[in-house]
């Protein structure tokens, strides 16, 4: 691993960050999944930087606009700042192949199974890939974390009905991967 880059803890939102609600807007209907906090300041404490990477068909599909997206966003980071949790960089991808409208509708290296968001932020936030981790809660997290050449990916299960292809552990907590980081540091110290 390169120790003069940094490693991340790449993060879906929707099923990860925040419980599944459908296209989700309204600060009103956020429910923050159970153990994101401790997580986060866990890998924090362990030198994870923190990026969420998260496809946003709704943009595309003219549900939400980007500006919508951005100041759910911006609430979201701030609940997350009174808990004492920075998140370094957030990427979405506003693009759909089939189901977007006027420009949105196109595919896109960024649209998760692609690695065009990680790549990005690995670039942008001088990342080592191969020393980061990702948590998601489909198959198209896990197949961008593989193709990105991350460390681990995990999935949270619950949202997938069917197995999920290529590297990852099946987790059915966000507690688990936070026993998985502290583990793993114990075994693996800088």
């Amino acid at each position: 691993m390169n120790n003069l880059r940094a490693r991340a803890l790449f993060l879906d939102r929707d099923g990860v960050i925040n419980e599944e609600v459908g296209y989700l807007i309204r600060s009103d209907d956020v429910r923050f999944v159970a153990g994101l906090f401790p997580l986060l300041r866990t890998a924090i404490e362990l030198g994870y930087r923190l990026v969420v990477v998260t496809n946003q068909s709704g943009i595309a599909r003219g549900l939400y606009t980007e500006a919508d997206f951005h100041r759910l966003m911006d609430w979201i980071a701030g609940e997350l700042a009174r808990e004492r949790i920075t998140l370094d960089r957030v990427y979405h991808c506003p693009y759909h192949p089939e189901h977007g409208k006027g420009h949105f509708r196109r595919e896109h290296p960024d649209r998760k199974p692609g690695p065009g968001m990680l790549l990005r932020a690995a670039e942008e936030l001088s990342l080592d890939l191969a020393g980061s981790l990702l948590i998601g809660d489909r198959c198209s997290d896990l197949a961008a974390a593989n193709a990105a050449g991350l460390r681990q990916a995990f999935l949270l299960r619950g949202t997938e009905s069917r197995p999920c292809p290529g590297a990852h552990l099946s987790v059915s907590s966000l507690a688990e991967v936070e026993r998985w980081l502290r583990d793993d540091a114990a075994q693996h110290p800088n």
